[in-house]
């Protein structure tokens, strides 16, 4: 039976070295061995990489193009991109199973070994050499390149110890410490954030990629490690902390360039897929799809944003926080009120400010208005780009003949007010809703729902939009908000969240 068909029960039994090369084993290359499985996977039509969304038609093709040229990989992208889920991954490409000679550090293969201990042992013993197995999970290595990485580190040292211990001169090769990176023979070396790595440890890295040479405290060894390298890098870092040396740029052959979420669906799927829903939560919450893209939209409007650092970028990681902040606020508001079941309200979204805050980097005139307003801005505008989606644009509605939004326009015209405290009873929710004259007919006329719940979601959303859109007043209380006539609130005063900071609203006063 030919090695490559044998199964992993099977390969575990083999013992020795004299067994290997009677099974039919043969040395491979990581690269080789990562091409040949990729193009086993390609031609079964199998997902390479589950749960990467977004990248189908660029990220992805070029990874596999990249492996398939057996190429060392760099990430380029901002901040919460999937660069290194996307690194780990690879290991899905590996063989489960590949042998080593028993007890060396560097996992030497039988065939050929590396180390003075793997070279001894397979020179004594010959096809009796005793032979061990290593999972394909046990061949990824990760390290973050820090500031204080040293050279050692990565690529080793002399161990004193070990000259002492096993009573060897220094110039004896048998007293290096190896690092990282030797220890990653015949497996995934990843460094993220590489920009940060100091120049003259990128350096060391240089004959290590090109040539397979590695020097330590004056050793010179002719190490032909095989390792598959993969970095990732950060756009900003090559300004603001760090670049990567030219040389060394040169000897990475593929530089594969990511990128967020294209479309609001891409996000929802990533968002659902990643946040973490408690179980008591699934049967206490219920969610529309509105508001996870309203979550989505967040994040749309930060990266658009200019008060956000768009050098930064805006991490998929707050969306993820977003949503499950959101979750959390309603829950505290059932749980408050001892209520079995509740639907997410408008409101909630202001709950998820404390996730927003620490998601974005703000350039000057964000740090002066403030994390909390802006995150406040942030929701505003998501909330009005997705009422366009399904209101009539107001702006429009005011020259028409009819307008849809008069008769609650009127309402509040008329010295009405409508205070929102974000901790209601779902009761008292629905009849301040209800309350309000035409708002219940205008979202009937105009917007498609499924159930009395979402029918006040809708309500509510109908509200805020509005809002947004300066056609009645809308002020941050303590607990909640309060809805009034455009006109009074502008003498009532701004509450903290009551401007709009948009170039193109400049016209826009406090609600």
């Amino acid at each position: 039976m030919s090695y490559s068909l044998l199964r992993s029960s099977e390969l575990l039994e083999i013992q020795t070295l004299g067994e290997l090369k009677k099974a039919g084993y043969q040395s491979r290359s990581i690269k080789q061995e990562l091409r040949d499985n990729l193009i086993v996977k390609i031609k079964n039509k199998e997902n390479i990489f589950p749960g990467i969304w977004g990248y189908e038609e660029t990220v992805i093709p070029d990874v596999e193009r990249a492996i398939l040229s057996m190429h060392n990989i760099n990430f380029l992208g901002l901040r919460g991109q999937a660069k290194t889920r996307i690194a780990r991954m690879m290991t899905s490409l590996l063989d489960e199973y590949i042998p080593y000679v028993q007890n060396s550090e560097l996992h030497d293969d039988p065939l050929q070994p590396l180390s003075r201990f793997a070279k001894d042992a397979v020179e004594e013993y010959g096809d009796d050499t005793a032979i061990a197995w290593l999972h394909r999970d046990e061949r990824y290595t990760e390290k973050l390149a820090t500031p204080d990485v040293s050279v050692a580190d990565l690529i080793g040292d002399v161990d004193p110890i070990k000259a002492a211990t096993l009573k060897l001169p220094y110039s004896d090769e048998r007293v290096i410490h190896f690092g990282l990176i030797p220890r990653s023979h015949r497996g995934i070396f990843v460094i993220n954030e590489l920009p940060d790595l100091q120049a003259r440890i990128q350096v060391a890295l240089f004959n290590i990629l090109q040539e397979g040479d590695i020097q330590i405290r004056g050793f010179k060894l002719r190490l032909p490690l095989d390792i598959q390298f993969v970095f990732t890098a950060n756009p900003e870092d090559y300004t603001n902390r760090g670049s990567i040396v030219t040389p060394l740029k040169d000897r990475i052959e593929s530089q594969i360039v990511t990128h967020y979420p294209k479309t609001i669906e891409t996000g929802k799927k990533i968002t659902e897929q990643e946040a973490v829903v408690k179980t008591e939560q699934v049967g206490l919450i219920k969610v529309n799809e509105l508001a996870k893209t309203l979550i989505e939209q967040i994040a749309f409007e930060a990266r658009e944003s200019e008060y956000v650092d768009s050098k930064s970028g805006v991490s998929a990681r707050l969306t993820i926080s977003a949503y499950e902040s959101l979750l959390s606020t309603a829950e505290r508001r059932a749980l408050i009120n001892g209520e079995e079941s509740t639907y997410v309200r408008i409101s909630d979204l202001y709950g998820v400010v404390s996730a927003i805050c620490g998601k974005v980097e703000l350039v000057y005139e964000g740090e002066v208005e403030g994390p909390v307003i802006v995150a406040q801005n942030l929701i505003g505008k998501a909330i009005r780009t997705q009422f366009l989606n399904f209101f009539p644009d107001p702006e429009k509605s005011k020259k028409s003949k009819i307008n849809p939004y008069a008769k609650v326009i009127e309402w509040f015209g008329s010295g009405n007010e409508m205070e929102m405290p974000g901790d209601m009873t779902d009761r008292e929710y629905m009849a301040r809703l209800k309350t309000i004259d035409g708002l219940d007919d205008f979202v009937d006329m105009l917007s498609a729902y499924s159930s009395a719940e979402e029918k006040l979601f809708m309500m509510e959303f109908a509200l805020h939009g509005m809002a947004e859109f300066s056609l009645i007043g809308k002020m941050s209380l303590d607990q909640g908000m309060k809805f009034q006539d455009l006109v009074s609130s502008m003498f009532s005063g701004p509450g903290e969240d009551d401007y709009d900071f948009d170039d193109d609203d400049d016209d826009r006063k406090p609600f």
